[in-house]
């Protein structure tokens, strides 16, 4: 039985894809492998069989593992609701809210639980990967640590340093994360990785001896760019900064990117279509008037986020959209704002109060403290779909007697229009059954390619493992794994 953890200098360095790529290279050499991070502050999240939810990138690792996402792979998941403020989830159900004032106390009361969820998932298999978050650079956050630097010394996990090379100074990243680094913490770094290399890596081997003999760290490795990379569900907002359109299909579909945006790994599924091309629109700019369809994404502010819809003037976007015959289809948070009112009478997400929704569906909404969290399969838009739900509050109204999908055990879920081209729904994952995918996409005159999304990503994570064994020095890190901290 070991560990391995790996830790960035800095964040969006690549951490999740190397953590995913080597749980599937172990799994591949036959360990039974589980993932692990400690403290993970994302909104794009997943619900497990155990009925808890968990960080995307964490249930991604676990299919790289071959095994099924537990809420010990991730104890300790920060959901940013407001700019000082998050949801605060530990072993996967809702704890509270923690803000800027009580940060660092209550996490740093959380090692106990995080060191807890560890043991359990080390005593089930050969080899746990841990990924850190953010950087062990941050040494202004080094008190109360449950992260970084703080859970490897505690669990004893020896630890590699990834480097991006992309975004440049990387021999400045990597050596002055020595430097920074307590005496103790710098001693639980075993070497770094060079990641997201373009070019021929002979070019960087002055620089890759460079950052061994200034660091006294030795290397792993020098990982390309991986291009599977792109196959894989989108784990963090920082992708949303990059590009706004993907694909060059004939049917645009139109999606806001919103300050608190959850769960848009909802619509990778639509990457895979030949007829699409989807535009994630940024702050600044109108929906696209040819689009087919608009997606709401989901929300882990529905009210805050629809004010800012409005500033943005997007609200006069989507009316224009739909007086024009265009279709609209509303995830979760999304679907809350289709509907005519969102209430939140206790200060779930702020304020108590009530806000008018954009009136595009007859439903209400009003959100609650119980948080609805399970998986689930039935029938939408006439054809098999599964996904989980993940929300608080409940939506009811005339049209949803129209409902969007039949569930089984749970009934009716969602709403649609009367002249059907409004849509809403809970359910998170469902464009990622092809049946599902290609009944919506009928109905904006696509024709679905028939590719299998959940298989595209299975294939993707081999192709990184691949590249993995061929980059990096898989056996050292695997003996790191195994030896003493």
């Amino acid at each position: 039985m070991g560990a391995l953890m790996l830790q960035g200098t800095g964040s969006d360095v690549g951490k999740s894809v190397l953590v995913a790529g080597l749980c599937r290279a172990f799994a591949n050499r036959g360990l039974a492998v589980r993932p692990f991070k400690p403290q993970n502050m994302s909104n794009n999240a997943a619900v497990t069989a155990d009925g808890g939810e968990i960080g995307r990138a964490q249930a991604l690792q676990a299919l790289a593992c071959r095994a099924p996402p537990h809420t010990d792979m991730n104890p300790v998941l920060l959901k940013p609701q407001a700019d000082r403020t998050s949801q605060l989830i530990v072993h996967g159900k809702v704890r509270g809210t923690l803000g800027s004032g009580n940060f660092r106390a209550t996490r740093g009361a959380l090692l106990a639980e995080v060191l807890e969820s560890y043991a359990r998932l080390r005593a089930q298999c050969d080899v746990v990967v841990v990924e850190g978050a953010g950087s062990p650079a941050e040494i202004n956050l080094r008190a109360g640590d449950i992260a970084n630097m703080g859970f490897a010394r505690a669990a004893q996990v020896p630890v590699v340093l990834v480097g991006d090379i992309d975004r440049g100074g990387v021999i400045a990243a990597i050596v002055g994360t020595r430097a920074v680094l307590a005496a103790e913490d710098g001693a639980m770094i075993r070497g770094f990785l060079i990641n997201k290399f373009r070019g021929d890596p002979a070019l960087f081997e002055d620089g890759y001896r460079a950052v061994e003999i200034r660091s006294g760290w030795r290397g792993f490795g020098i990982v390309p760019w991986l291009a599977a990379t792109s196959r894989l569900p989108s784990e963090d907002a920082v992708v949303l900064e990059r590009g706004a359109e993907q694909g060059t299909g004939r049917k645009r579909i139109a999606c806001p990117i919103l300050p608190r945006i959850s769960n848009f790994d909802d619509l990778d599924p639509l990457k895979l279509e030949p007829e699409v091309e989807l535009v994630m629109v940024p702050p600044g700019r109108p929906f696209p008037a040819d689009a087919a369809l608009i997606v709401l994404p989901g929300s882990k502010a529905t009210i805050a986020d629809l004010a800012f819809l409005r500033a943005e003037g997007w609200d006069v976007d989507i009316r224009a959209h739909h007086r024009r015959g265009g279709a609209i289809l509303g995830l979760c948070g999304g679907y809350q704002m289709l509907g005519g009112s969102v209430a939140d009478p206790l200060g779930i997400e702020g304020p108590p109060g009530r806000v008018d929704g954009l009136g595009l569906l007859d439903v209400e909404t009003s959100l609650s403290p119980a948080k609805i969290l399970r998986q689930v399969q039935g029938i939408a838009l006439g054809a098999p779909v599964t996904g989980y739900e993940m929300h608080m509050g409940e939506t009811y109204g005339p049209d949803s007697e129209r409902p969007f999908a039949e569930l089984e055990g749970f009934g009716p879920d969602g709403a649609v229009s009367r002249d059907g081209r409004v849509m809403g729904s809970y359910l998170h994952g469902l464009l990622a059954t092809p049946g599902m995918r290609h009944a919506l996409l009928a109905r904006i005159g696509a024709t679905g390619g028939g590719r299998d999304y959940a298989a595209d990503v299975d294939a993707a994570l081999d192709e990184i493992a691949e590249m993995l064994e061929r980059h990096a020095d898989m056996d050292a890190l695997l003996r790191i794994a195994r030896e003493p901290a």
